[in-house]
C-alpha cells in the first residue's frame, strides 16, 4: 500500500514537472506590469525621481544620479517587455534583481519588513522581527479615524478601502527579488517564450524533423 502511493505520487510529480512553463509564464505575466509601471512612474516623474537619487540629505545620494536613473528606467520599461515576450529571461531577470536588491538595502531596509503597518505580525511584533515603529502605527491610525469620522464623508472617504501606514519596508522589494531569482535560475519556460524557440537546441530539433521529412 506504501509503495503503491509513493508511486502514484512519483507519477503525479512526473507530470506536474511537464507543466513548469506555466508557472514559468505566470511568474513573467506577474512582473511584467510591476516593473513597467515602476519605470514608467520614473519617468513620468524624472525630474524628482532625480532629485531624490542625488540628493545626499532626504534621498540616496548618488553618483551620476542622471545616468543611473535613465538606466534603471530603460531596465525596467525594456525589462518587463523582454519577461513579456519571455526574450533574454536570464539576462533581463539578473538585471532586474540587481534593482530590487538595491533597492531593498538602500531604499526599504531602514524600515523593516513589513510594506504596510501591522501591529499584530509576526514580522514586527518581536516573534522574529521587532519593529517599533509598526506597533506605534496602530495608535497613529486610531488618531487619523478618529478625526476622520467627524467628518460629514467619513464613509465615502473609506468606501476605496480602510486606511492603512506605509511601512515600505523590504516585503515587496523581496518578493519580486526572489521571483526575478527563479527565472534566472530556470528560464522563461518551455514553448509559450521567445527563448525557447530560439534556442539552438529546439532549431537543431526542427531542422532534425524537417530532414527526416
Amino acid at each position: 500500500m506504501i509503495q503503491q502511493s509513493i508511486l502514484c505520487y512519483e507519477k503525479l510529480v512526473t507530470k506536474l514537472q511537464r507543466l513548469d512553463f506555466l508557472a514559468l509564464l505566470l511568474l513573467r505575466l506577474y512582473l511584467t506590469p510591476v516593473m513597467m509601471q515602476a519605470g514608467w512612474t520614473k519617468l513620468e516623474n524624472f525630474d524628482s525621481t532625480l532629485s531624490w537619487f542625488a540628493n545626499p540629505d532626504w534621498g540616496l545620494g548618488l553618483p551620476a544620479p542622471a545616468l543611473l536613473l535613465s538606466l534603471v528606467i530603460l531596465l525596467e520599461l525594456a525589462g518587463g517587455l523582454a519577461l513579456l515576450l519571455g526574450l533574454f529571461t536570464r539576462l533581463t531577470a539578473v538585471g532586474l534583481s540587481i534593482t530590487m536588491l538595491v533597492a531593498m538595502v538602500t531604499v526599504h531596509g531602514k524600515n523593516g519588513w513589513l510594506a504596510i503597518a501591522d501591529a499584530s505580525s509576526w514580522l514586527a511584533d518581536g516573534t522574529i522581527f521587532y519593529n517599533q515603529a509598526v506597533l506605534t502605527a496602530s495608535d497613529k491610525l486610531a488618531k487619523v479615524n478618529q478625526i476622520l469620522q467627524q467628518q460629514p464623508d467619513y464613509d465615502w472617504m473609506l468606501s476605496s478601502g480602510k486606511l492603512v501606514v506605509l511601512n515600505n519596508g523590504i516585503e515587496f522589494a523581496a518578493t519580486y527579488f526572489v521571483m526575478l531569482l527563479v527565472l534566472v535560475v530556470y528560464g522563461a519556460g518551455r514553448w509559450l517564450s521567445l527563448d525557447y524557440w530560439l534556442s539552438p537546441k529546439v532549431a537543431r530539433t526542427v531542422t532534425s524533423e524537417e530532414e527526416r521529412a
